[in-house]
C-alpha cells in the first residue's frame, strides 16, 4: 500500500515538473528497447580504462560534477554556444576529462540503437563501469531511465559543486540541497581514493593558512613537507599530487586510513574530522567490505538526484549538443 502512494505521488509529480527523485528509475530500463545498450557502455569503457588507468577517477568525478548540478542529466556533458556558457567552462570543471569516452561510447549505442539510450545513463553507467574495472565486476548497480537536459550554465556550477576549500557546515548543507546525508558526504568523499588533485587548490595549506604564512595546524606536518617538495609555491598552477599516496589508481578503503592520519588533501577532506558522526563513521569505513557496501548505496543516492524521467528533457543525439 506504502508503494503503491509513492508510486502515485512520483507520478503526479513527474506529470507537474518532469522530475521525481529516482524513484521512476528502474534496473534494465533499456532490457526491450536497448537490450545490448549497458554491455556496449561496458566494454567501451574497459577498453579504454584498460590503456588509461586514470579514467576511473576522471569519470567519477564527472558524474559526481554532473548531479550536482541540475542533477543527474548529462548537463556537465554540453559544450557551450553563443548565447551560454555551460558547465565545462566553470572553475571547478576546467580540470574535467573523458568527455572524448563518452563520446565514444555515445557512438557505439547510437549504432546499435539510436535515440534510446540517454549521455546521463552512458555516464552513470560509465563512471561504475570505469571503476568496477580493476574488479572485473560491478561494484554498484546503476538504475536507468534518466533524460537529458536542455541546459547548462557555468554560474550554476559554480554555485552547486562542492568547493576542496569547504568546512564542514557548507559540505554538510552542500549535500543536504541535494537530499543527501552525512552519511553520504563522508562516504561519497571515499573517491578521492583515487585520482590527483592541483596543488592550487591546498596549496594554501602548506604555505598561507591565516594569512600570515603559516601552515594548517590540522595537516600531518610530516607529509606537509612532503607535499612543499612537489607544490613549490601559492602560485604553481599546473602540478598535481595524488590524493590517496601510493594508492590512487586503486579503489579501496585507503583514503580512510590517510584522514584518520590527518593526511587528507583538501580542507574538505580535514573537515570531516571536525564532525563527531562523520569522524565515527570514517573509522567504520576503514573496513574495506564496509566501504565497498556503503559506496553502492550512496551512489545509488546520488545517481538519482533530480533526475529527468518520462517526457521530461530530451535523449540527445550528441552528448555535447542539444538535438535542435
Amino acid at each position: 500500500m506504502k508503494t503503491n502512494i509513492l508510486l502515485l505521488v512520483c507520478l503526479v509529480v513527474t506529470a507537474i515538473f518532469g522530475v521525481c527523485q529516482g524513484s521512476s528509475l528502474k534496473k534494465s530500463f533499456y532490457e526491450k528497447t536497448c537490450p545490448r545498450a549497458e554491455k556496449i557502455v561496458k566494454s567501451v569503457t574497459w577498453k579504454h580504462v584498460s590503456s588509461n588507468p586514470n579514467l576511473p577517477a576522471k569519470l567519477l568525478r564527472m558524474h559526481f560534477h554532473d548531479c550536482f548540478v541540475r542533477g543527474c542529466d548529462g548537463s556537465v556533458l554540453l559544450n557551450s554556444t553563443a548565447n551560454s556558457t555551460a558547465e565545462k567552462a566553470a572553475i571547478p570543471n576546467l580540470s574535467l576529462s573523458g568527455f572524448d569516452v563518452i563520446d565514444d561510447i555515445k557512438s557505439a549505442v547510437e549504432k546499435e540503437c539510436a535515440g534510446i539510450v540517454s549521455c546521463a545513463d552512458i555516464l552513470a553507467l560509465a563512471a561504475r563501469d570505469s571503476v568496477s574495472f580493476q574488479f572485473q565486476k560491478p561494484m554498484w548497480k546503476v538504475l536507468t531511465g534518466r533524460r537529458d537536459g536542455l541546459v547548462s550554465l557555468a554560474t550554476e556550477a559554480l554555485a552547486n559543486i562542492p568547493s576542496p576549500f569547504f568546512n564542514f557546515t557548507q559540505l554538510q548543507q552542500n549535500f543536504a540541497n541535494k537530499n543527501l546525508t552525512v552519511h553520504d558526504l563522508v562516504v561519497l568523499s571515499g573517491g578521492h581514493t583515487i585520482g590527483i588533485g592541483h596543488c592550487r587548490f591546498f596549496s594554501n595549506r602548506l604555505y598561507n593558512f591565516t594569512g600570515k604564512g603559516d601552515q594548517d595546524p590540522s595537516l600531518n606536518s610530516s607529509y606537509a613537507q612532503i607535499l612543499k617538495t612537489e607544490c613549490k609555491s601559492l602560485n604553481d598552477t599546473t602540478t598535481t599530487v595524488e590524493m590517496d599516496p601510493g594508492s590512487f589508481q586503486k579503489f579501496d578503503s585507503h583514503y580512510y586510513n590517510i584522514l584518520l592520519q590527518k593526511k587528507g588533501l583538501f580542507l574538505s577532506d580535514a573537515a570531516l574530522l571536525t564532525n563527531k558522526q562523520a569522524k565515527y563513521t570514517i573509522q567504520e569505513l576503514v573496513r574495506q567490505n564496509e566501504f565497498f557496501e556503503e559506496f553502492a548505496k550512496s551512489m545509488k543516492r546520488m545517481g538519482a538526484v533530480q533526475v529527468l524521467t518520462g517526457t521530461a528533457g530530451q535523449i540527445r543525439k550528441k552528448c555535447w549538443k542539444v538535438n535542435t
